[in-house]
């Protein structure tokens, strides 16, 4: 087996630890609270760790500096926006959130408005957000671990037969892609259903600072090397696409400095294009179109802001890690808590951008996908092994940190996307809906069977995106959460006149439009793909389908509909305020009491809890 034993011990060293702490934790978890909220006394630091590490996925610890690498300039909104929105969590959320003391969003929804209806509509959205942002989790899950075992002979074993063959027909070129999704999906499923919440909270926090480590020793290590982010990225700004670029040009010696660039292949993008502010990513509408640069700026301009909106508010919609803020033991603990991740995820967005402007120079192979299927999505797992080339154990090191950094990324955050849908099954469906006087440990017992139920879809969801990128489909998904889960909490949280028919209708219509135009755009591409596939694979020109081709026609339509924040948010809030202004009548009558303990100091004693567990109902 070609595997490298470092590699291959760093990632299995940190698939057991998350086991181990898992089994520790779970000694813990003994109530609903404990299971849906942690008991409600996470501490600040605790949950800021953990929060941090629940939110840097796999978009953040591989996607960004792919995303970087492919498209330059263009993609360094992710990092900025990502930490920006818990700005909008700090100031108009967090607090008035964790006062209203509830276990879930549903929850909050139904007891904002007085409407069961309401709860039900919730907890759809709170499962199409968690699935669509599964996705790109259990792309890196498959990616890592394939990486991991490339080059491995499968002859003889149940997974040759599924495995890329050569020539002879015999697997040789490493596990399939699956296979690294269902381990992942496994192993944090049986962790989620052994202690929920309360289980993943140690698990989280630890994670996150492996995340740190693993992004950030690479980096000085390589940058020693290979010189500095400044001189490396001064590369690209040269005229032309050479291999070794004239030192007089930028008045500095690449091979002095240590910085130096590789030949680009063909379809690597242009050095003008990928650090110009409107690169590859957002003027690919308009090139395939056929516009000009000029003309495509307009595009370029949407493009842009619509990828704003959808960063940052739906960073403030994320349900996943609005259940967090339940955990804190009051809302002053809640917003001290988003300060601190908003420093901790700062720092961590300093990392990835540079492993994108190394992957430029030193490794271009990656633009032709020829290194595996994956593309620049796994630069950050491939830049290591340039330090093992040069200094053999050590870059092996580097490289299983690395690799171990990807599997708690996508682990985290799996483990508290399948908490926050788990819970809205067993919490608001079973426990609200169909049996409204089942027990906590019904309740508890009814948990465990569906984190194994969403589990299940998550990993079989997994396994069809292989070809999408992972920041990519992490910003339709929070393209949904912005359209949908953020404009209910924010006009609800601040606005007193909100009916449940305005917030209903607000929500329904921006969120479902949001998800059909990600999923248009996900399935177009997907068939566009396998056409391309096709017609290299039969030697023959590639001809666009019916889609793809309406998507060349009508760039405008395919930008509204790739990023459709820009119109499906202010389409939510609109209807939001009409509708409501409609329905004026059927404003709840204490909508005046839960807007003060919604905003209320918890000093002057006006905090509620929404879900009081000691209250048992009668006869459990």
């Amino acid at each position: 087996m070609n595997v490298d034993p470092w590699i291959l011990g760093f990632s299995l060293v940190t698939v057991l630890a998350t086991l181990w702490m898992g089994f520790r934790s779970s000694g813990g978890s003994k109530t609903a609270s404990d299971f849906f909220v942690a008991g409600r006394s996470v501490s600040v630091g605790w949950n800021s760790a953990a929060i941090s590490g629940e939110y840097l996925s796999a978009a953040s610890f591989m996607g960004v500096a792919g995303m970087v690498m492919s498209s330059g300039y263009d993609a360094l909104w992710y990092p900025v926006c990502y930490a920006c929105g818990y700005l909008f969590l700090l100031l108009f959320i967090a607090g008035p959130l964790r006062r209203f003391g509830a276990y879930t969003i549903p929850d909050f929804a139904e007891g904002r408005f007085d409407s069961p209806l309401f709860r039900k509509i919730a907890v759809c959205f709170v499962l199409f957000i968690g699935f669509f942002y599964t996705m790109p989790q259990m792309k890196g899950a498959g990616v890592t671990l394939s990486y991991i075992f490339q080059d491995v002979d499968l002859r003889g074993t149940f997974l040759a037969g599924l495995a890329p063959v050569n020539d002879l027909g015999v697997a040789t070129n490493g596990i399939p892609y699956w296979v690294g999704v269902a381990v992942v999906g496994l192993v944090i499923t049986f962790n989620v259903a052994l202690g929920g919440m309360k289980g993943i909270t140690l698990i989280q926090a630890f994670q996150y600072w492996m995340k740190m480590f693993a992004i950030s020793v690479p980096v000085f290590v390589l940058v020693a090397v290979y010189g500095g982010y400044g001189k490396n990225l001064s590369l690209n700004h040269l005229p032309s696409d050479s291999a070794a670029p004239p030192a007089l040009s930028q008045n500095i010696d690449p091979t002095a400095s240590g910085a130096q660039r590789a030949a680009l292949p063909e379809k690597a993008p242009k050095d003008e294009a990928w650090i110009a502010p409107f690169g590859p990513l957002s003027t690919k509408a308009a090139k395939a179109a056929g516009l000009s640069a000029e003309e495509g700026r307009p595009y370029s301009l949407l493009y842009t802001f619509s990828l704003i909106i959808a960063l940052v508010c739906g960073t403030a919609g994320l349900p996943h890690i609005l259940v967090r803020f339940y955990t804190n033991p009051d809302g002053v603990a809640a917003k001290r808590t988003t300060m601190w991740v908003m420093i901790l995820i700062g720092v961590f967005y300093v990392f990835p951008p540079v492993f994108g402007v190394l992957g430029r120079n030193l490794m271009p192979e990656l633009y032709t996908g020829l290194t595996g299927i994956k593309g620049t999505d796994q630069v950050v797992l491939k830049l290591p092994t340039l330090i093992r080339a040069k200094y053999g154990m050590l870059g092996s090191i580097l490289s299983g940190i690395t690799c171990a950094g990807a599997f708690a990324a996508f682990m985290s955050t799996f483990s508290g996307l399948l908490v926050s849908m788990t819970g809205a099954l067993a919490h608001d469906v079973f426990g609200k809906i169909l049996r409204p006087n089942s027990s906590s440990e019904q309740r508890m017992k009814m948990f465990k069977w569906c984190a194994v139920i969403v589990g299940g879809v998550s990993v079989i969801l997994g396994s069809l995106v292989e070809k999408l990128e992972i920041n990519f489909m992490v910003g339709q998904a929070f393209a949904i959460a912005a359209a949908s889960y953020f404009p209910l909490l924010f006009m609800s949280v601040w606005w007193r006149g909100m009916t449940m028919r305005g917030a209903a209708t607000g929500m329904l219509t921006g969120g479902l439009c949001a998800l059909i135009a990600a999923a248009l755009t996900n399935a177009s591409d997907l068939i566009a793909k396998a056409d391309q596939a096709a017609a290299l694979k039969n030697k023959i020109p590639y001809v666009p389908g019916t889609m793809a081709q309406f998507w060349i026609d009508h760039p405008l339509l395919r930008i509204l509909s790739e990023q459709p924040a820009i119109w499906a948010v202010p389409l939510a809030i609109t209807l939001m305020v009409v509708v409501s202004k409609a329905t004026r009548s059927t404003i709840p009558a204490d909508a005046g009491r839960k807007m003060l303990v919604l905003h209320a100091p918890e000093a002057l004693g006006l905090k509620e809890e929404y879900i009081k567990e000691h209250q048992e109902m009668p006869g459990h």
